[in-house]
C-alpha cells in the first residue's frame, strides 16, 4: 500500500526478506513523480497487482533503481510489469544479474532524466559493495538501504535481536552493519561520500530496513556515519 509522505514522494512496505537465511528484514521502496510526470522507483518491493495498479495511478513508471547490489530480487518482476521503464544498475549489480536487461550503471552524477529533482552520490571505499544514496531535492529527502539500518527495537527480539544490536543495527542509533565497516580499506572515500550527502541538509531520512526520519536528518546521518572518522 502507498504511502504519501510528501508532494510526489511515496513509500510501500513489502514482505520480508531473509537475510543469510536466519535475519528477517522488513523492506521499503519509494516512488517518486519527477517533473515531468515520470516515475521513479527506489528499491523495488515485491510486486503484486495492486501494488501495480497503485503506482500506475501515479503516473508512467520510467527508471527502476537498484541501490546496491543487494537490492535486485523484484527487479525482473517489474521490468516485465513496466517494459518502457528504464532499468539502472548499482555498481556490480549488472555482473551479479547478467539476466536483466539494465540500461544504464549508475555514477556520482545523477542520470539527465532526473537531474533536477534528484541527486546522489555514490559510497565508495568498501571491496564488499558501494552504495549509491539519493536526495529528493524538493521534499529534502535522504534515501538510504543499507548504509543505515534503523531496526525497531520492538521487532527485533531473542538471539537475532540480540545480535543485531551487537551489529549497531536497532533504534535511534542504529548506524551500518559492522562486518560492512570492517570492509572498508578506504575510509577516505567513505568520508567524501558522507560530506557531500551532509551538504544536501537533509530534513528527512528514508531508511529501507527500520524506522525513518523526519527531522534532523543531517545529524542523525552525521552520527550513523560517525565510524567513518
Amino acid at each position: 500500500m502507498l504511502c504519501a509522505i510528501d508532494r510526489d514522494l511515496w513509500t510501500a512496505d513489502g514482505p520480508d526478506v531473509r537475510f543469510l537465511g536466519l535475519f528477517p528484514y522488513p523492506t521499503r521502496m519509494a516512488v517518486v513523480r519527477l517533473r515531468n510526470g515520470e516515475l521513479w522507483i527506489w528499491s523495488p518491493i515485491a510486486l503484486d497487482d495492486a501494488l501495480a495498479e497503485d503506482v500506475a495511478a501515479l503516473g508512467p513508471v520510467r527508471h527502476l533503481v537498484s541501490p546496491n547490489k543487494l537490492h535486485h530480487l523484484s527487479l525482473g518482476t517489474w521490468q516485465s510489469r513496466f517494459p518502457e521503464a528504464h532499468l539502472y544498475a548499482s555498481p556490480g549489480l549488472a555482473r551479479k544479474r547478467p539476466d536483466l536487461a539494465f540500461d544504464a550503471e549508475l555514477g556520482d552524477a545523477p542520470e539527465s532524466a532526473w537531474a533536477e529533482d534528484i541527486d546522489q552520490v555514490i559510497f565508495r571505499g568498501s571491496f564488499f559493495m558501494d552504495e549509491v544514496v539519493f536526495f529528493h531535492r524538493a521534499s529534502r529527502t535522504a534515501l538510504v538501504t543499507d548504509l543505515v539500518q534503523r531496526f525497531d527495537p520492538r521487532a527485533t527480539l531473542g538471539w537475532r535481536g540480540l545480535l543485531m544490536r551487537l551489529d549497531g543495527l536497532v533504534g535511534e542509533r542504529g548506524s551500518t552493519p559492522r562486518e560492512w565497516r570492517a570492509s572498508y580499506w578506504n575510509r577516505r572515500a567513505g568520508r567524501a561520500a558522507r560530506d557531500a550527502a551532509l551538504a544536501w541538509s537533509p530534513q528527512r531520512l528514508l531508511v529501507a530496513h527500520g524506522m525513518s526520519v523526519e527531522e534532523n536528518a543531517r545529524d542523525v546521518l552525521g552520527q550513523a556515519l560517525a565510524w567513518l572518522g
